[in-house]
């Protein structure tokens, strides 16, 4: 596989990216990257959804008094306006000139998870989702403060729920476990003790606030450290420890290239981290820039996601309704704003089990035949739209060839020949179906297993 081709897949969801990469260079691209700018527009789609203690007050008082009807009517709205929300952060991940920051976002949201199916509150999940945004180059413990302070994750994590004299651990064990140190770099004591910490910390406005009647604020010894904590001074306390780079930095490294990440590269990598205080900038520059020189290809299983929208790119598709990839998307196990659970989707081999890998042949099939699934309809509609690949003219092999470098992270004598096969060596450029028979080989190459990887 191409080089540029590679990374634009890796710092991206398609190949759009590599032309960018060749005419910059690797760094200026990494720095136009950086340098993305956020928008703290709301989107249309959100107007009308609860945002307040007020709102959600209100909405209370009229469901306690609203018919069957009117309860399953408001229920439609609002699932109606997650899947608007599934499709609009769809489109900005495919639509991004820079798709670095969508593609951070993307991994950060599955790090400190919060569901809708839990909180339901649309309003309060695209806060969320807007904070990791906006702290995707900052700072890693900064980040996990701002985190701690959404409603979406005190609502996740029942936090809503831990009060003085009642403690709920549930906020305080995955912030420990999952969110920054990991297994075995705590105790239940430093877990009960945090909790108590956080005890008060609920539902606010913009943001979780603490309720001045259920915080406790007692003394408590946290990580050896003795005195009256809130929820900043705990996550200060936290990036103190020496286990706390690691998670993360391992963390990284899966996500962007290696499903199975050396101890070695999670240490090394960690250690800098540590080095640059916990900015994310800084040590995603290092890693890019240093394994941009290794040769790396096929080390780690692609996301459903990235699956996705490179066929989507490559077939110059450019479908009016995203729904039938969103909720292709979630078919393979990857629901936005749902994970299964609060650890995330699993990544590696779970993006490609025997069932998983069918469907993705089948989604192959419709969308170079331009059908984008008519099944995930309702309405039966069809999304017909026309394939067509950017190829350069030339003989069948230096077609294949073209293909594979976009496409393949190594092709084999047995590939080769099947390639061959169906784009054979009387191929006419000019012809007027040459289109349709370059397309036919893409398909094919789009069902192999080295296409799954990258």
């Amino acid at each position: 596989m191409n080089q540029n081709t590679l990374w634009s897949l890796r710092l991206g969801f398609s190949n759009k990216e590599a032309q960018k990469i060749d005419k910059m260079g690797f760094k200026s691209f990494l720095s136009k990257s950086f340098a993305v700018k956020n928008s703290d527009t709301i989107p249309d789609f959100l107007k009308t959804s609860p945002k307040t203690k007020a709102d959600f007050a209100e909405k209370r008082t009229f469901l306690k008094t609203a018919t069957a009807e009117e309860k399953k009517e408001i229920q439609k709205e609002s699932i109606h306006v997650l899947f608007e929300m599934k499709n609009w952060w769809i489109e900005k991940m495919m639509t991004a000139e820079f798709p670095l920051q969508e593609k951070m976002t993307l991994f950060l949201h599955n790090h400190y998870v919060a569901t809708y199916q839990k909180v339901k509150a649309n309003y309060w999940i695209y806060q969320h989702n807007q904070v990791i945004r906006k702290n995707a180059f900052g700072n890693f413990k900064t980040l996990t403060k701002e985190i701690l302070k959404t409603n979406a994750m005190v609502r996740y994590l029942d936090n809503t729920d831990n009060r003085k004299g009642k403690i709920n651990e549930n906020l305080s064990r995955e912030l420990l476990e999952l969110f920054t140190l990991g297994i075995g770099n705590y105790t239940e004591n430093d877990i009960q003790n945090g909790a108590k910490a956080l005890a008060g910390l609920g539902i606010g406005d913009e943001k979780a606030e603490y309720n001045p009647r259920f915080q406790d604020r007692s003394s408590i010894t946290y990580f050896g450290k003795k005195g009256v904590f809130d929820s900043d001074a705990i996550v200060d306390i936290i990036f103190e420890q020496k286990s706390s780079p690691y998670l993360m930095t391992r963390k990284i490294l899966k996500w962007f290239l290696y499903d199975y990440p050396s101890e070695d590269l999670v240490q090394y990598y960690g250690d800098y981290f540590r080095k640059v205080d916990f900015e994310f900038q800084p040590l995603l520059k290092k890693i890019f820039t240093e394994e941009f020189e290794k040769n790396t290809a096929g080390t780690k299983i692609k996301n459903p996601i990235e699956f996705s929208l490179q066929l989507v790119n490559e077939l110059e598709l450019h479908p009016q309704n995203l729904t039938p990839i969103t909720q292709f998307i979630k078919s393979q196990s990857m629901d936005l704003f749902n994970q299964p659970n609060v650890k995330g989707w699993e990544g590696g081999k779970s993006w490609l089990t025997t069932q998983i890998y069918l469907q993705r042949n089948l989604m192959a099939d419709r969308l170079c035949n331009g059908n984008l699934n008519p099944k995930t309809d309702k309405k039966n509609k069809k999304y017909n739209v026309a394939p067509k690949l950017e190829w350069q003219k030339g003989t069948n092999l230096t077609i294949i060839k073209e293909l594979s470098q976009r496409l393949l992270f190594e092709v084999n004598p047995e590939n080769q020949k099947d390639f061959e096969s169906i784009l054979k060596y009387d191929f006419d450029p000019e012809a007027p179906n040459a289109n349709q028979a370059v397309v036919r080989l893409f398909n094919e190459m789009i069902k192999q297993p080295e296409f799954q990887l990258i």
